[in-house]
């Protein structure tokens, strides 16, 4: 039973840098300069390899002999457990960057925690995270004040980005079913507790780009169980045409 949750919550985790991965890689060769387009894509392929090292471990330790890729390029999306706002779309840069420094705050903490866990090959993937996330973290953060503090429309699309992404950012503190288990286990951290943080750090990054955010508002959630926004099913019909088209391809 607890390899069941661990399996799904590996799904989860792995699924959320996949999506997004899959998204920040359209940027590749539109970045607004040379610099920023290899920046960028970096980050896509760290997320990429992050991914690839979680399904691996997911699919050996569900144990029907389902690979990486038949894990990543085989399921439907009722069977992704991404993030919510992985998948929303890029926008325009200030889009991009403010969905990225939501979730690279999110995942410092949850990686740095995940890197104590008692599962020790999750733990090994967690603290190799760590190190390629404090890097995208920085990058997304020094963009967001850039916008926030640049000119009139630099702030007006940054704003703007807000009001199109924060309502997502709730799903990214739903636990999957049993996760609780696994928590008391130590075997994955309290969600609760990454909220805390989580919110502290970006108050303070919004403050400092003169971005406030609002005292109510409805937050989106579902992908804990499986249940998306409609641009999921256009990301891995993408994502999935070609292995579909030949399964028996060798790469």
């Amino acid at each position: 039973m607890m390899n069941e949750i661990l399996f799904k919550y590996l799904l989860r985790i792995s699924d959320s840098g996949l999506i997004l991965a899959q998204r920040i890689s359209a940027w590749t060769g539109h970045g607004p300069f040379l610099e920023e387009d290899l920046a960028l894509t970096n980050i896509a392929l760290d997320l990429f390899g992050r991914s690839r090292s979680l399904l691996d471990y997911a699919g050996k330790l569900e144990g029907k002999g389902r690979s990486e890729d038949d894990l990543a390029f085989f399921r439907n999306e009722r069977h992704f457990y991404n993030h919510l706002i992985c998948e929303q779309p890029n926008g325009d840069y200030a889009q991009t960057m403010l969905r990225q420094a939501f979730v690279d705050a999110f995942e410092l903490l949850l990686y740095s925690e995940l890197s104590k866990s008692k599962d020790q090959t999750l733990a090994a993937i967690a603290a190799k995270s760590v190190k390629e996330i404090t890097y995208h973290k920085r990058h997304s953060f020094s963009w967001v004040k850039r916008f926030g503090n640049g000119t009139e429309e630099s702030f007006m699309r940054l704003q703007k980005a807000f009001d199109e992404i924060w309502s997502y950012t709730g799903d990214l503190f739903e636990p999957i079913e049993g996760e609780a288990d696994l928590v008391k286990s130590g075997f994955v951290p309290d969600l609760k507790m990454i909220k805390t943080d989580w919110e502290k750090t970006i108050k303070s990054l919004l403050e400092e780009s003169n971005i406030k955010i609002p005292e109510t508002i409805y937050m989106h959630s579902g992908s804990a169980k499986a249940m998306h926004s409609e641009h999921l099913g256009f990301i891995l019909a993408e994502m999935q045409s070609l292995p579909r088209a030949y399964p028996e391809a060798k790469w």
